[in-house]
């Protein structure tokens, strides 16, 4: 890699088991000069710097690293792509074995002297004995201290190493080697534990990234050649055998068949994909033969993005774990104060024996590591988004976790969101001439456009075998319509509120455009230089689970409305069937301004397409873009509903909820058992190997409580509220306010 001033550079790093690991590394690697941003994720094992190299060499940064007792690999461009497209190498590769790793061996070797120096305690003089006690202690304990003094000299010197590393020695000190030994190997154990239970989280984002093949069948003209799955390049044609997974992220060209994209989305039921229709990388085909063309990058297929966001999102800190750093950084020279304390008042101040209250102290340093009290919160993120993530929920970090759970109001956009976005031309209505020509025009002027309005009338036009006549100077009227010239005339195909404000509309118009409407179609007008031609009307469906969505959402004390630029009556019929209340014929200023209005008394979510309804999602408290895996979708809101399920709106907000409630139980199980603890001690009740197993005992039930929602699944484990919240009227349209 080149080195300049400024460049971002990434690398691996191996060891990290709790959220204090990565404190530790970021902590490091802040201090030194040139070091700009810092980033480190504990679930992908990642360290990203902004880096001047002309004031500190990457070497010195892993150096650094090093030194705190981590493995760090050689630095990686980053999003570099691993062989299976996945962001990163090692995103694939499978868990080593416990007791191969250096926690691992320490374990062994420190449990062996331990037992041996127990047995000569029993068989040989205690002078033996005691040299084998002390033998283990230092064993277990210099690799520890050594990374206590490297963090001290980072600048970090109230770390659990260093706590760890006084009460081994001062325990050796004041005549108690066995208990050393006990603490030591204790310690080893937990450290080994945190390492088992943090690897089974990553577990998650590692069987993403084995979900894409190495491998696919290229299609070279009549032949089939095998290639890796990282060479392939958009454009080029792969064929997908029965039971094969998909290669990349492309669109069917030939075949038809059902393709299983559970992997991708959490739809257990297979889809069925023919010619045009798109396809996920990772995605297993079932029936029969497809050919697919590549539309993305190997390192930019679903599968990488979707890794790349978890990734992303573990470095987005939740406030609450923001507050918990703060307090460990007061809270750890606060202990260590009070443990100097305890020392020194009794035998200072009353004349109690010193070796008594010595051993209180060294206790109370060991109860006082706050690894459980740091871990609480990063652990149940991690879990939250990878269990997100299985059923097509992406969270873009612990702060959008949050303010999920807050949420008591939802924003849905209509098209495409609450309804299927794909609208059909259900009447056409011909003022003058005949209804192909009126659809003909309309046609024209819609040529290019990616509205799902004018890609309907397009389809109808095509459908009837009517042929589209070339336009010009096409462009769009914003929240009104579309205007080309046809045949050498202005043709404009807009809404009637626009038609009514040019004076293109009367009487009888207006008839039919309400009569129209009240059925729940949305109109719009064609006019020929300024004068109606006359309608076409288009109906969009619900989707099948809308209803059901919204049910739920109220069953969970929140309210819902629907914001639509469509006109009222089609909107006032639609939000009817559904039960919620709405605002209808609003520009994209207008919704931001109805989502700001809302803000201001409840947290608020926008839930819209992720294109048009952008401003209205940056404007909301948390934006929800729907949609399978778009780059819109994944890229420009706070989160993504992959399955395009209104429902998954309500399993968001029930997986946040439950995250939220298991960050509470994780923050009162680290200070509940260190507050029993500090108690018990300074009476003497409880000593060092009981703090120790305090500690690491505290670790491993939060890691394992955070763990839990690894099982959650959002669909099904929030329970409903007794009572619906009163849904106030709020059913007005743009132009009345």
């Amino acid at each position: 890699m080149r080195e300049q001033a400024g460049t971002t550079i990434e690398w691996r790093i191996g060891g990290m088991d709790c959220g204090s690991c990565a404190a530790k590394v970021r902590g490091a690697v802040e201090r030194l000069p040139g070091a700009g941003m810092v980033e480190v994720t504990l679930m992908s094992e990642r360290l990203r710097v902004d880096l001047d190299a002309t004031r500190t060499p990457p070497a010195v940064v892993e150096d650094a690293v090093r030194a705190l007792g981590y493995t760090i690999s050689q630095p990686v461009e980053p999003g570099a792509s691993g062989p299976d497209g996945s962001p990163g190498a090692d995103a694939a590769q499978p868990s080593a074995r416990w007791y191969s790793g250096a926690k691992g061996r320490l374990v062994i070797g420190t449990g062996l002297l331990l037992a041996g120096a127990t047995l000569a305690r029993f068989l040989l003089p205690w002078d033996i004995a005691y040299w084998g006690f002390v033998l283990a202690t230092l064993a277990g304990i210099i690799p520890v201290a050594r990374r206590a003094f490297a963090m001290l000299r980072a600048g970090m010197p109230f770390t659990i190493e260093m706590l760890m590393s006084i009460a081994a020695v001062g325990a050796l000190v004041i005549g108690a080697p066995e208990e050393a030994a006990v603490v030591v190997f204790l310690f080893a154990v937990g450290e080994l534990l945190e390492g088992v239970a943090a690897d089974r989280a990553r577990h998650g984002i590692r069987a993403l990234g084995r979900l894409v093949p190495r491998s696919a069948l290229l299609k070279d003209g009549d032949a089939l050649r095998e290639i890796p799955a990282a060479d392939l390049r958009i454009g080029q044609q792969v064929l997908v055998r029965p039971g094969a997974r998909v290669p990349a992220d492309g669109v069917v060209v030939e075949g038809i068949s059902g393709v299983d994209e559970s992997p991708v989305t959490g739809e257990s039921i297979p889809s069925t994909k023919q010619p045009g229709a798109a396809i996920f990388a990772g995605s297993v085909n079932t029936e029969a033969v497809l050919v697919v063309e590549v539309t993305k990058a190997p390192a930019d297929n679903t599968i990488a993005r979707i890794i790349r966001l978890v990734e992303e999102a573990e470095s987005a800190r939740a406030p609450t774990e923001r507050f918990i750093d703060r307090f460990s950084r007061i809270y750890m020279p606060a202990v260590v104060g009070f443990a100097l304390l305890v020392a020194l008042v009794p035998t200072l101040g009353f004349g109690q024996d010193w070796g008594t209250w010595i051993y209180r102290a060294l206790a109370l340093l060991l109860i006082g590591c706050p690894c459980a009290l740091v871990i609480s919160v990063p652990a149940s993120i991690a879990s939250a988004l990878t269990a997100g993530t299985r059923s097509g929920l992406l969270l873009k970090g612990g702060a959008v976790i949050e303010a999920a759970a807050r949420t008591r109001r939802v924003a849905f956009d209509k098209t495409g969101t609450l309804t299927m976005g794909r609208p059909e031309v259900s009447d056409v209505v011909a003022l003058a001439g005949e209804e192909s020509d009126l659809l003909a025009l309309a046609a024209a002027v819609e040529q290019g456009s990616s509205h799902p309005l004018g890609l309907a009338i397009i389809a109808r036009t095509e459908a009837d075998g009517v042929a589209i006549p070339p336009a010009s100077d096409a462009r769009a009227i914003p929240g009104m319509g579309a205007v080309a010239v046809v045949h050498g005339a202005e043709i404009t195909v807009g809404s009637p509120r626009h038609a009514a404000e040019i004076g293109a509309a009367g009487p009888d118009i207006d008839a039919r455009v309400e009569a129209l409407e009240a059925e729940g179609k949305t109109v719009v007008v064609v006019l020929r230089e300024g004068r109606a031609l006359g309608l076409v009307a288009l109906r969009d469906g619900l989707r099948g689970d809308a209803a059901a969505g919204v049910s739920r959402l109220a069953d969970m004390g929140i309210r819902s409305v629907m914001l639509t630029g469509d006109n009222a009556r089609a909107a006032g019929s639609m939000a009817g069937m559904l039960g919620i209340d709405h605002r209808a014929g609003l520009l994209p200023e207008d919704k931001v301004a109805a989502i700001r209005e809302m803000a201001a008394r409840d947290p608020v979510m926008m839930v819209g397409d992720g294109i048009n309804d952008a401003p209205a999602l940056a404007a909301a408290h948390l934006g929800v873009a729907m949609g399978s895996g778009t780059d819109v979708a994944l890229e420009v809101a706070d989160a993504a509903v992959l399955r395009n399920r209104v429902g998954d709106v309500a399993a968001m907000i029930a997986l946040a909820r439950a995250a939220m409630r298991n960050i509470r139980q994780n923050v009162a199980i680290a200070l509940g058992l260190k507050g029993i603890f500090l108690v018990t001690t300074v009476f003497g009740f409880t000593g060092l190997w009981l703090a120790v197993l305090a500690d690491t005992g505290a670790t491993v039930l939060v890691t394992a409580n955070a763990l839990r929602l690894l099982l959650f699944r959002p669909d099904r484990d929030e329970p409903p509220r007794k009572a619906r919240p009163p849904q106030a009227p709020l059913s007005v349209c743009a132009k009345t306010g």
